[in-house]
């Protein structure tokens, strides 16, 4: 049987004897939101946990706002156009507003993918800079868990007066799902974090799996690390097989987190 695996932009066709199918296996079809950018507009405005981030960011001097890497197909300009609008019109410059692109260890993004990823308006009117998690002395310790995995996250997003992670919710093999805590651990933490948040302490565990968050260390880890580390507000989505917006989130980072992962399941 031939089949196409979603690999790369193209895909990757590949046969497989008949007797070694087993499925079908698929998300169950959502109508995709008609208008997916007003969808993040209401969220903003009526959040879950917290109060709007019009509220959020008045008398803030800056904001720092993570977002994923080329890696994952988040819909970053239908997320951040109508939050840069809420932040500009509650007082903070655009040359106070950084976007952060989460890498974890990845490497830098190129000046081709920021382009891709956020359009030439944002990429002209706004700082974007990488996370670079092998440089210690651009981390500052939060503190260390109950497991004893010492948080060092980036400095310029804990010492922003106002904190901001997006993003996208999908099970995710080890963490149960991504999303929420995740874009500040590993997404903005060092090597030293993330050697110990993905070593075989916490990834042999039978509850580090896909789809489960209820026990899982590694889902914990990150989450007390992101406390600790702080953040404000989050808005994430999720997405269709075609890359389609579904649902928008928005609001506490692990209230609207969890609404957000009850969609997906």
């Amino acid at each position: 049987m031939k089949f196409t695996l979603d690999y790369g932009r193209t895909g990757l066709a590949v046969e497989i004897p008949a007797e070694r199918v087993v499925g079908p296996l698929a998300i169950r079809q959502v109508p995709p939101l008609n208008d997916p950018e007003a969808a993040v507009a209401a969220a903003i405005t009526d959040p879950i946990g917290t109060p709007g981030l019009a509220t959020l960011a008045q008398g803030r001097k800056d904001a720092c706002i993570l977002i994923c890497d080329i890696t994952r197909p988040v819909p970053n300009q239908t997320i951040l156009r109508p939050m840069l609008k809420v932040l500009l019109e509650a007082g903070i410059p655009q040359k106070d507003t950084l976007i952060l692109v989460a890498t974890g260890l990845h490497r830098p993004s190129t000046d081709a993918e920021k382009l891709e990823m956020l359009g030439p308006e944002i990429v002209a009117s706004y700082r974007v800079e990488d996370h670079f998690g092998t440089r210690l002395e651009e981390h500052t310790f939060v503190g260390t868990t109950s497991r004893g995995i010492p948080g060092w996250i980036d400095s310029r997003y804990v010492k922003a007066d106002l904190k901001i992670a997006t993003g996208l919710i999908e099970p995710h093999l080890m963490a149960g799902y991504s999303g929420g805590r995740k874009l500040i651990c590993p997404g903005v933490a060092a090597l030293e974090t993330v050697k110990r948040w993905h070593g075989p302490e916490l990834l042999e565990h039978p509850k580090a799996d896909c789809g489960i968050l209820d026990g899982n260390p590694v889902h914990e880890e990150n989450t007390r690390i992101a406390r600790m580390a702080g953040c404000d507000f989050i808005v994430n989505v999720t997405l269709d097989s075609n890359r389609q917006v579904m649902s928008v989130v928005a609001g506490d980072m692990e209230q609207a987190f969890l609404e957000g992962v009850r969609f997906m399941e």
